[in-house]
């Protein structure tokens, strides 16, 4: 099945670009509500999968051990800016465990955060891997690592936390993993179909604190997502921008390549889509109309206007174009 024309930027009258893709609504029982695309799909989820990978750190014992708090647990799913709070939120998690930076196998990169990085340059320093956007799930990596009395090598696909993640990976997905392949932080990205990603998160959006241990983790896991939108990632994110404008009913993810996840609980249901040309601004505006649509988003809300129709301003600050949702779209 084709990927369906989900998003077009319109420019001078004119029809400039179409992005396509893969839009899969999931209920609690993980049956398809309404799809575009072919669900079927085989998408690497990049760090939308998150919560997925964060599941042992819960269902192990090891966040209860560790006394993390629901901030911890939200830093775990992150891709954060490498902020000032991102980067001392994990140093000091690390520092509880008796571990430290060099115990992280995520790598290092410049932060996006623009203050943190005119502080190091000024302070003529190098970022480090706390500055990783990934650092909050490698610190929960750790967690459950040192838990489980792992091995240090823990992104290795064999060792155990892997194998724990898998099998978590593909008990919430109704499916079995189509094969792996490493992602930005050296983790192993599990592949996946939409589908199987929207009945994850259907699951998740459906979890209750009362449940059995794995919805449980899933409740906690989605609810500190919301409840802390700044440590999921950052000023001027989506996902931070967006889950403060739904007041923190629902929890939503990127993933790199324009993958987007939703777990909505007053609805019970998850969404997963993915943009084949990997543009994020696509996965943006078609999430953000389908949040519209299912009545979690007030589409005249500024963070959603940014964007859909997100006028496409230019240097004199006038408005030359417009994003607009493809025609038989939503």
């Amino acid at each position: 099945m084709a990927a369906a024309e989900l998003v077009q930027l319109w420019r001078g009258g004119l029809l400039e670009s179409t992005h396509r893709g893969h839009v899969v609504i999931c209920d609690e029982a993980g049956q398809i509500v309404q799809s575009w695309g072919d669900p079927e799909r085989v998408i690497f989820p990049r760090s939308s999968c998150k919560m997925i990978q964060a599941l042992p750190l819960l269902e192990s014992g090891a966040a209860d051990a560790a006394g993390l708090s629901d901030a911890h647990i939200a830093l775990s799913c992150a891709s954060h800016q490498g902020a000032h709070l991102h980067v001392d939120m994990a140093g000091r998690w690390l520092a509880d465990l008796g571990l430290g930076e060099a115990d992280l196998r995520c790598g290092s990169h410049e932060p996006y955060d623009r203050t943190e990085r005119d502080r190091l340059i000024r302070a003529n320093d190098a970022p480090c891997q706390l500055h990783n956007n990934c650092s909050g799930k490698h610190s929960g990596f750790l967690t459950a690592n040192k838990h489980l009395k792992g091995g240090s090598e823990y992104t290795e696909i064999d060792h155990p936390l892997q194998r724990a993640i898998r099998a978590a990976t593909e008990e919430v997905t109704g499916e079995s993993v189509a094969g792996y392949g490493i992602d930005g932080c050296s983790a192993p990205n599990f592949a996946m179909s939409v589908a199987g990603l929207a009945r994850a998160m259907g699951a998740f959006a459906a979890a209750r604190e009362g449940g059995n241990s794995r919805q449980r983790a899933m409740a906690r896991l989605r609810d500190a997502m919301a409840a802390h939108p700044d440590l999921v990632a950052g000023e001027g994110r989506a996902c931070t921008e967006l889950m403060r404008a739904m007041g923190g009913k629902v929890s939503i993810k990127t993933g790199a390549e324009a993958v987007f996840v939703a777990m909505l609980p007053e609805q019970k249901l998850g969404i997963a889509l993915k943009i084949e040309d990997g543009n994020g601004r696509a996965s943006e505006a078609v999430l953000v109309s389908l949040l519209a649509k299912l009545g979690a988003l007030d589409a005249a809300h500024p963070m959603a206007q940014k964007r859909l129709p997100a006028p496409q301003i230019n240097c004199r600050g006038f408005s030359v174009g417009e994003l607009r949702l493809a025609e038989g779209f939503c």
